[in-house]
């Protein structure tokens, strides 16, 4: 008489169980795992799958999870500066793999060196100047910037642009800073990425005067309306889209809905402005997951779908 199949399903079990413990003790089966995400946007993370629970197994707790990109993410910032570390374990635990850093202002520089320095595989710095930093000073803030640049690796030159919701003071200088750091962009054959806060239409005039040669960049937190979207994406530009886009009366779903994904960029923007059911409190990387899925919902395609167009635009933006 054979095996029954009682009997050949507890010996695979066994098996597995087996080679669980070889295998864990002869590979790092997240590296294995890891070469995916050089050529596509799928990764293996650790995630529990209650589905397959044998935790002797190197095969249980990899499922095959979207690699999520954040562009645009202030990490380095005092916020988190009790924990930082854990936050970023629990983003990439999530499938959170990438985080782009912009810089703000030359107070800024050496924790956003620091943190990048850290994670060299998972935080990608960019250099800039804020237009909310443009002040009586500014010469000497974006002489920096230019020091910085010709001296290290940066992948995009950020964060920069205007701002006239805040403070119109300084609003010629915004603009002359702006164009300053659009030439360094293209000296460096770097994206650049853009705060336009009340000021689209300013930097639409600039950019038709002044060209971003390719690589574009990034329409940082894009709250615009449809003709607007599709004026920046007719210049070659992305749309960084974050947790504004769930606010009940943002309309941003509305404009989504109108243009499509397939140019958009997923950025989170943490500590500030997190995405509805956390709207008003500190927001965090891996909360970049309710915009994919509020993106999926007004777009009518699988979150799957919107987190590997997005994942691979910012592959396009910022080389890497």
């Amino acid at each position: 008489m054979g095996p029954t199949k009682i009997q050949i399903t507890k010996s695979v079990f066994w098996l597995l169980s087996v080679c669980g413990k070889v295998g864990l003790q002869l590979f790092n089966w997240g590296d294995c795992f890891a070469l995916l995400a050089k050529t596509t946007t799928r990764r293996a993370v650790p995630i529990p799958n209650p589905y397959f629970p044998f935790p002797n197994s190197p095969f249980p707790n990899y499922i095959c999870a979207m690699l999520l990109t954040d562009t645009h993410t202030h990490l380095y910032l005092e916020d988190f500066a009790s924990d930082r570390d854990l936050l970023i374990k629990e983003a990439m635990e999530k499938g959170v793999q990438r985080f782009f850093l912009p810089n703000i202002d030359s107070s800024s520089v050496d924790d956003l060196h620091r943190l990048s320095e850290k994670y060299p595989e998972q935080c990608f710095p960019m250099m800039g100047l804020h237009p909310c930093s443009v002040n009586e000073n500014w010469k000497d803030e974006i002489a920096l910037v230019e020091k910085l640049l010709a001296e290290r690796k940066y992948y995009a030159v950020g964060e920069i642009g205007m701002d006239l919701y805040w403070d119109k003071t300084f609003v010629p200088q915004q603009e002359e800073v702006f164009r300053i750091q659009i030439d360094l962009a293209n000296k460096y054959k770097l994206p650049v990425s853009i705060h336009s806060r009340e000021s689209f239409e300013e930097l639409y005039t600039i950019l038709l005067d002044k060209k971003k040669e390719s690589p574009c960049g990034v329409f940082h937190c894009f709250t615009g309306n449809a003709d607007q979207a599709r004026r920046a994406i007719d210049l070659g530009f992305y749309l960084g889209i974050g947790g504004v886009v769930t606010f009940k009366n943002s309309g941003l779903d509305k404009v989504i809905a109108e243009i499509g994904f397939q140019h958009l960029v997923l950025e989170t923007d943490s500590p500030y402005l997190a995405p509805v059911p956390f709207r008003g409190k500190r927001n965090l990387p891996e909360y970049i997951v309710k915009v994919a899925e509020k993106i999926s919902e007004v777009s009518k395609v699988s979150i799957d779908e919107v987190v590997s167009v997005t994942t691979a635009n910012s592959k396009v933006v910022f080389g890497v």
